[in-house]
C-alpha cells in the first residue's frame, strides 16, 4: 500500500483529479441501495391488508396531503 501511495503522490494534478472522481462514483454507486422484488411486493400486500382491513372496520382511510403532513 505504501507503494501505491508513493505512486499515486507522483502523479499530475489532472490525473489525480480523474482518479478521485472516479473513486467518488464507485463509492456513490456502492452505497445505492435498492429494494427488491420481494419487498415491492410485501408492501403492496400490506397495503392492500390495511385497505382491507380498513373497509372491514369502517376506520377512514387517510388523504394524500395527510399522508404528505406527516413527511
Amino acid at each position: 500500500m505504501e507503494n501505491l501511495w508513493l505512486y499515486l503522490q507522483s502523479l499530475p494534478k489532472s490525473n489525480k483529479k480523474w482518479l478521485s472522481e472516479k473513486l467518488q462514483e464507485d463509492l456513490s454507486q456502492e452505497e445505492t441501495e435498492y429494494i427488491s422484488k420481494a419487498e415491492v411486493l410485501a408492501g403492496i400486500d400490506a397495503g392492500l391488508k390495511e385497505m382491507a382491513e380498513r373497509k372491514r372496520t369502517g376506520r377512514k382511510v387517510k388523504t394524500l396531503e395527510e399522508l404528505i403532513d406527516e413527511l
